[in-house]
């Protein structure tokens, strides 16, 4: 099969797992052992040592819980002390610790597993299923990831296809995989809207398809919202039932709770084609009368109403990648829908409404992404390729300055790959070091946003503050990783890194100053940018107060308040410093209110 190339693509997701390659010029996904095209993503530790993948792990996990892994993908590159690695302890049956340096370890009896392994094997697994097709060996691959993934999560994933013994050709967005897909199918200039709601997460991008260039407008998203929080939403409605009639809480037996999980999730793909279910689930658990059982009617009507929120959540996210992308609804030519969810009536009517057209079912929703990633894999090796692909940075990246402020380097939304370099200088007098602190998102804050990592950068010229020049440059390759340098210009000291997921603490670099003064900020800046700035984080502040404690306040405050968060902005795009000031003072005795 000397036509076949060989490279693979690979959609490595939080419920399943597919593969693809391109086969005498035509992509097409590629079977497991069992003849399903998607793999789950389920790994199972045995008592003999035994290890199980894909449909063999997820059909034993009613049996042995603790030690079957689902859903590795949503704590892949995520700290231990995330929001979002909380909400995954209180739900999962297996156990979930933390590492030395903070990151995510999943327990498996005397065994502390990082979640990077758990993701190779099932990496592993895919690639013996593309080689058995191929008869032949294949080790280079492109690997997708959700588009709102950070730095982290990216490089973990990366390393996750390294340890499978893969030569991991390109990281790429989901949903501009699935573009890929759908522009190979339909080959005709367009402007699309990707909606991809999965097991884990949630995207949506824009992009502009011209003459093979696949350029991504904007995208946006959600690394903690898909399928699983919706089983979740139906597995607390019925264990909340089951309690309130049996005085037994279902979700604190990690037996019963699996039980639960997998009644969730067929009843929840059944009402995609049925008005309603009913769910029978004998001897769930035993009480002090004796074994109880579980049976309940779920409607279509008692999903939608459950899970309404996070739709709403989706469409939120949808308003503001279409503002990003500065394009209206009507210049969307068509919407793909992509991910297992997407299934739902209530998401694919939700999103048509929103958009005013139909989505289009023109792709597989499950199998879009891995087909798309085979066609980014082809083209790679493939020197006569006439596809080029343009994706963006999903976050913004920068370091933290004078203040705790969060000053961006490069804006979300800038096309990949790219380099920008600005210019810092110190703060103290004679001062001998430099902390850069490099963070991703799109807080102000820089606490409140993503701590990538960070180096000491010695030997700065001394003097007074304000006189040595800094240069701290940004690259994002075409994996959207990371690569930071900084360099005094006065010296020609230079010192970089590239940012990995914290394992290796010393090959990072990391290093704090002494108590001396160490941080940067802007070079020139001058009074009024200064002001703007403070007033950006005055505004803040009032927003997350009034979003947090506004109910409890007099109506003429609220008006008061909402009247400022919505006229503010406009002052920080004016250079009337007078007018700033006033409003900074008013804001700061309006905060006073809420102490």
């Amino acid at each position: 099969m000397a036509d076949i190339r060989r490279v693979i693509g690979i959609d490595l997701g939080t419920t399943n797992s597919c593969v693809a390659a391109v086969v005498g010029g035509y992509p097409q996904v590629i079977p497991n052992a069992h003849g399903y095209k998607t793999t789950p993503s389920v790994v199972a530790f045995m008592e003999d040592g035994k290890l199980l993948i894909g449909q063999h792990a997820k059909r034993q996990a009613l049996i042995n819980p603790s030690n079957t892994i689902y859903s590795a993908k949503r704590l892949i590159g995520r700290k231990w002390d995330s929001a979002e690695t909380k909400r995954a302890r209180s739900v999962y049956p297996f156990t979930i610790e933390a590492g030395e340096a903070g990151e995510v370890l999943i327990r498996q009896g005397d065994r502390l597993l990082p979640v990077q392994q758990v993701s190779a094997k099932i990496l592993e697994e895919l690639r013996k299923v593309a080689c058995a097709f191929l008869v032949d060996d294949v080790w280079d691959a492109v690997i997708t990831v959700p588009a709102y993934f950070n730095d982290s999560q990216r490089q973990a994933t990366k390393e996750a296809g390294e340890l499978a013994g893969l030569n991991v050709l390109r990281i790429i967005n989901e949903p501009t995989a699935a573009a890929l897909a759908y522009g190979h199918a339909q080959k005709r200039n367009a402007t699309i809207a990707v909606y991809d709601l999965g097991g884990g997460t949630f995207d949506i991008s824009v992009l502009e398809i011209k003459d093979g260039v696949f350029k991504v407008l904007a995208t946006a998203g959600d690394t903690f919202l898909g399928g699983d929080d919706f089983d979740n939403r139906i597995i607390d409605h019925l264990a909340e039932q089951f309690l309130e009639e049996n005085d037994i809480d279902l979700r604190r037996d990690r037996t019963s709770l699996q039980r639960l999980k997998d009644a969730a999730e067929q009843a929840k793909c059944e009402l995609s084609l049925l008005k309603q279910v009913r769910i029978t689930l004998p001897f769930i658990t035993q009480g002090k009368k004796g074994a109880s059982h579980l049976e309940m009617t779920l409607t279509r009507d008692d999903l939608d109403r459950l899970c309404m929120d996070l739709i709403e959540r989706t469409l939120k996210t949808c308003k503001s990648v279409l503002d990003d992308a500065k394009i209206d609804k009507a210049d969307i030519d068509d919407v793909l829908l992509v991910g297992g969810q997407t299934r739902m009536p209530r998401i694919s009517d939700s999103v048509s409404n929103f958009f005013g057209r139909s989505a289009s079912k023109q792709i597989h929703p499950e199998e879009a992404v891995a087909i798309g990633a085979a066609i980014h894999a082809d083209s790679l090796v493939e020197a006569s390729s006439e596809t080029l692909l343009l994706d963006v940075t999903p976050l913004s990246l920068g370091i933290r300055t004078a203040g705790g402020v969060f000053t961006p380097l490069i804006a979300k939304n800038s096309t990949v790959p790219i380099s920008q370099a600005h210019t810092f200088t110190t703060v103290s007098d004679q001062q001998k070091s430099a902390n850069i602190q490099v963070y991703q998102g799109e807080s102000p804050f820089a606490v409140e946003n993503e701590l990538l990592g960070e180096f000491l950068l010695s030997g700065v010229r001394q003097a007074k503050a304000g006189e040595p020049e800094i240069e701290v440059e940004f690259s994002i390759d075409a994996n959207g990783i990371v690569h930071v340098s900084a360099t005094d210009l006065d010296t020609g000291l230079e010192q970089s890194i590239t940012l990995t997921t914290g394992e290796d603490a010393d090959e990072v670099g990391y290093a704090h100053a002494d108590n001396e003064a160490f941080e940067v900020k802007l070079a020139h800046q001058s009074k009024t940018d200064e002001l703007k700035q403070e007033l950006r984080l005055s505004l803040h502040r009032l927003r997350k107060q009034y979003e947090a404690k506004g109910q409890n306040l007099a109506n003429d405050l609220q008006k008061r308040i909402l009247s400022i968060l919505d006229h503010g902005p406009g002052f920080i795009q004016g250079d009337d410093g007078n007018a700033m000031t006033k409003l900074k003072r008013e804001i700061q005795r309006v905060l006073q209110r809420f102490d």
